[in-house]
């Protein structure tokens, strides 16, 4: 009878957010609480469990599980020590396993750890030995490092973008580690780092160019010797050393087959890098554009403020540009602010209140916009995910009605990959004349696919997709798109715990 522990850690984090991530930024479940909640949602570790749950004989040990409330900047060393301690503490405490499957993103980062992930994985193997198989989940923008690899047994990582696979990843874990725990593979990895940061348009797996690598990676993974295979691109705004695009590819017991294979869609990615940058469009000419737009709706999309990517959520940019243009239409505007639901919350429903929003959280980026307007809802900000049905929690939250401007205004950042936000609180995108998007990219039914325009801006952010902007400083150089000359030697580098 297998006995499988189940841990989660995950956060992606923007370290040119000035604002540091807290303890309170996460959600933490333990023991029955986990299943419990999991076994009701899409997430990876509602598809491990899925698996585990119809698997003859298997015994679940849940441990602990810090997920993040939303994505943010760096997390603050005081905050990840208590996290840590308790997710450390609860395995510590478990029975012994015969294997473990632990669900990360790869793009978390500390005050003072570079790579926490892989650190917690160098934890949890002091506290099991080295003989208990451990498998691990990550988010395709997670950044793949050598300690994650040298401290499990295998990856298995998502294939699409925008992210539709997170059930399936886990799945696909589970069945992963049954099989080594059942003595049936022995895996090996290769991993070729590329040095490139890539947006755009380019990434959507089901249309764009990058197809080509992910659709390599799944025949790879699907083919007799392979049992995983991903093309990750990291998160360009996690600036850490280790900060790259990397092919992997897992198989049983065939380095050789692992390194051609990896080395394989790796050049795949290469060959359609440069492809991979969002062109844009200046704050100005998007508010000209949406004025001059006469039906449907306007979708602007601010990358640069991307909650799930790890920005503040607080930019008024696109705000100002509007009113600074003289629009007229109808608008629908997601922003952090906790004074402004405070303010709101002290007038009441349908009371004026005069207050300012933007420039709360991130303060060198965005300066305060004055707002008078009337509160048309207040609410806790539960809601559930459109997407994965996970339940998201934005804070104290209010709807405020400027004029012809509505804005959602939350207490704390929150992933806005889907509509979830919008359709909570009573507003539909397609009944306003524009709408403000702050993720480079969802579903295409949700936006794209009925939008009069989209657009993506060229505003300011700490996930600005002009990523020359940002200013990296400790990801290795060259990279592309960051310096003009960027060569390619691929070398794949390989890892086997027990050959």
């Amino acid at each position: 009878m297998p006995r499988i522990l189940i841990a989660e850690c995950k956060q992606e984090v923007s370290t040119f957010n000035p604002f540091l991530s807290g303890y309170d930024d996460f959600t933490l479940r333990h023991g029955q609480a986990i299943l419990d909640y999991h076994r009701q949602v899409r997430s990876e570790v509602g598809g491990a469990l899925s698996v585990f749950d119809t698997t003859p004989g298997v015994e679940l040990v849940p441990t602990c599980s810090a997920h993040f409330i939303t994505s943010g900047g760096t997390l603050a060393d005081a905050a990840f020590e208590r996290i840590a301690e308790e997710l450390l503490s609860s395995i510590r405490g478990a029975p012994p396993v015969d294997g473990i499957y632990f669900s990360l993103h790869g793009a978390m980062a500390t005050q003072s750890l570079d790579d926490p992930e892989g650190w917690l994985l160098q934890q949890t193997r002091k506290i099991v030995g080295e003989q208990v198989p451990i498998v691990i989940s990550l988010d395709l923008h997670g950044i793949l490092t050598d300690l994650m690899l040298e401290q499990s047994d295998a990856a298995v990582a998502f294939h699409t973008y925008p992210h539709v696979d997170f059930f399936s990843t886990g799945e696909r874990s589970a069945r992963l580690l049954l099989r080594i725990v059942a003595g049936e593979v022995k895996p090996v990895t290769a991993k070729v780092r590329v040095p490139a940061l890539v947006r755009g348009d380019e990434l959507i797996t089901a249309s764009g160019s990058i197809r080509h690598a992910v659709n390599a990676a799944m025949q790879v993974e699907q083919s007799a010797g392979g049992l995983s295979a991903a093309m990750m691109w990291g998160n360009p705004f996690t600036d850490v050393p280790a900060l790259a695009s990397n092919s992997f590819v897992v198989t049983n017991n065939d380095p050789a087959l692992a390194e051609r294979e990896a080395l394989r869609i790796a050049g795949m990615f290469w060959e359609h890098h440069e492809k991979m940058q969002v062109p844009l469009t200046s704050l100005a000419d998007a508010a000209l554009q949406t004025k001059e737009n006469t039906s449907g709706t306007v979708v602007l999309v601010d990358a640069a403020d991307a909650t799930s990517s790890g920005a503040s959520g607080d930019s008024n940019a696109i705000l100002r540009a509007l009113l600074d243009a003289g629009y007229s239409g109808t608008a629908l505007i997601p922003i952090v602010d906790p004074a402004a639901v405070e303010a709101a919350s002290r007038a009441g429903v349908d009371h004026e209140v005069k207050t300012t929003v933007g420039g709360a959280l991130d303060a060198g980026r965005f300066t305060p916009q004055p707002i008078e307007g009337r509160v048309r809802m207040l609410s806790d900000g539960w809601f559930h995910s459109e997407t994965t049905r996970e339940l998201w929690q934005a804070g104290p939250t209010a709807v405020i009605q400027s004029g012809n401007i509505t804005l959602i205004v939350t207490t704390r950042a929150v992933s806005l990959y889907d509509r979830a936000l919008f359709l909570a609180h009573g507003c539909d995108p397609q009944h306003f004349g524009a709408v403000v998007v702050k993720s480079p990219q969802c579903e295409r039914h949700m936006f794209k696919a009925w939008a009069a325009r989209y657009i993506d801006v060229d505003a300011p952010g700490s996930t600005s997709a002009n990523l020359r902007s940002l200013g990296h400083t400790r990801c290795a150089r060259p990279m592309f798109p960051l310096d003009s000359e960027v060569p390619f030697q691929p070398q794949a580098k390989l890892f086997q715990r027990h050959p």
